[in-house]
C-alpha cells in the first residue's frame, strides 16, 4: 500500500518560512513524480508545485520564487520549502504521487496523480 504523510505545517506571521515533508511508503517513492496541493476553504485543490523523476519542476505562478520543491530520494521524502509566506497561501496542502516516465511533465493537474496524503495546515497571519 502507498502511504504519503505529511508534516511540517503550522501557523506562521507574513513573511515567515515554512518547510513541509512528504514521507513517502509502499511501492512509491519519492523519485516518481512528485507534487504538492493545497485547498483553502470554499476553493478548491490546486497545484502548487510538481517534480518528476528527472528533477525536473514546475509551479504555479502564484507561488514562484518564494516555494521550491525538492527531493531526498534516499529517504523516500519529497520537500516543499515556502518563503514570505503570504495570508492567501493559507490552506491544506496535500503531498501527491504519480507514476511517470523519467522525462515526464511536471503537471500541476490533480486528476494526473493517483496517490494523496492525508494533508497538514498551513496558516498565515497578517
Amino acid at each position: 500500500q502507498v502511504q504519503l504523510v505529511e508534516s511540517g505545517g503550522g501557523s506562521v506571521q507574513s513573511g515567515g518560512s515554512l518547510r513541509l515533508s512528504c514521507a513517502v511508503s509502499g511501492y512509491m517513492d519519492s523519485g516518481n513524480c512528485m507534487a504538492w496541493f493545497r485547498q483553502a476553504p470554499g476553493k478548491e485543490r490546486e497545484g502548487v508545485a510538481a517534480i518528476t523523476r528527472s528533477g525536473s519542476t514546475g509551479y504555479a505562478d502564484s507561488v514562484k520564487g518564494r516555494f521550491t520543491i525538492s527531493r531526498d530520494v534516499a529517504e523516500n521524502t519529497v520537500y516543499l520549502q515556502m518563503n514570505n509566506l503570504k495570508p492567501e497561501d493559507t490552506a491544506m496542502y496535500y503531498c501527491a504521487a504519480r507514476t511517470c516516465v523519467y522525462y515526464g511533465y511536471p503537471t500541476l493537474a490533480r486528476s494526473a496523480y493517483n496517490f494523496w496524503g492525508q494533508g497538514t495546515q498551513v496558516t498565515v497571519s497578517s
